[in-house]
């Protein structure tokens, strides 16, 4: 058994197309989304029409924090990224995700949600100091929030941070890390940022060995990110163009 992962997709088009190349090329058909969608200074619009196509294939999705925010929040209340991505959707964009669920299980044996099983904006494997350092979470705190779960294969994305923790259980969680946004900062619970260091779009391809293991593999994959940071410059947002740009914030 064998399939892909993309999780934090904001908007990029460019991102989603060039890994949707990449998973075809690997011979894998089976797709999972983790979340957040369209929110960003790019191309929810187009990003929507491509995910509604993927949608007739069957991948499944799982609704994102910021998908929420798209369609909980008054566009007039909404934060610059996710109120650019609402100008650009259609009704038809905004249906979809009012069906996304919250969190699902997939093939019987995978648990996917976007951030924790209780809460959509909460990082499950890393915490935030009050200094603004973002590091692994203590793995008795990361199991707490997977109590109750049975499935041995554990999706979740939120954090940008493709990571793969073992639970003393056995139990895998995997964060499949970002399609279209490779840095950002946040202030919350504390000012922070969160970096990869890389421009490239990022996935997993998750596999079940004869013994019954789940082995995740991580995937980075080049597009032409420099014009996806061009447009996030001329939309006047030069915290994003220098993301795209460099994968730092």
């Amino acid at each position: 058994m064998r399939f892909a992962a993309i999780a934090d997709i904001h908007g990029n088009c460019a991102a989603l197309q060039a890994v949707l190349e990449d998973i075809a090329g690997l011979g894998i058909r089976d797709i999972v989304n983790l979340g957040d969608c369209f929110s960003g200074p790019l191309e929810a619009d187009r990003a929507g029409d491509l995910f509604l196509l993927l949608d007739m294939h069957a991948v499944q999705t799982v609704r994102g924090n910021h998908d929420r925010y798209l369609i909980e929040t008054p566009a007039d209340a909404l934060a610059s990224s996710d109120a650019h991505a609402h100008a650009q959707l259609a009704p038809r964009h905004l249906d979809w995700l009012r069906k996304l669920p919250f969190s699902t299980i997939y093939l019987d044996e995978i648990f996917l949600c976007h951030a924790t099983p209780q809460d959509d904006n909460v990082y499950w494997l890393e915490q935030v100091s009050p200094a603004g350092h973002v590091f692994l979470k203590p793995l008795e705190e990361i199991e707490a929030l997977a109590d109750g779960i049975e499935q041995p294969l554990i999706l979740c994305g939120h954090s940008h941070i493709p990571r793969a923790v073992q639970l003393s259980d056995g139990r895998l969680i995997v964060n499949p890390g970002s399609v279209g946004c490779p840095a950002y900062d946040d202030d919350k619970p504390f000012l922070h940022k969160v970096e990869t260091g890389h421009a490239m779009a990022s996935y997993a391809v998750l596999e079940k060995t004869p013994a019954g293991d789940w082995v995740p593999e991580f995937h980075n994959v080049p597009y032409d990110h420099m014009a996806m940071s061009r447009l996030a410059a001329e939309n006047g947002r030069s915290d994003w163009a220098m993301a795209l740009a460099t994968g730092r914030v």
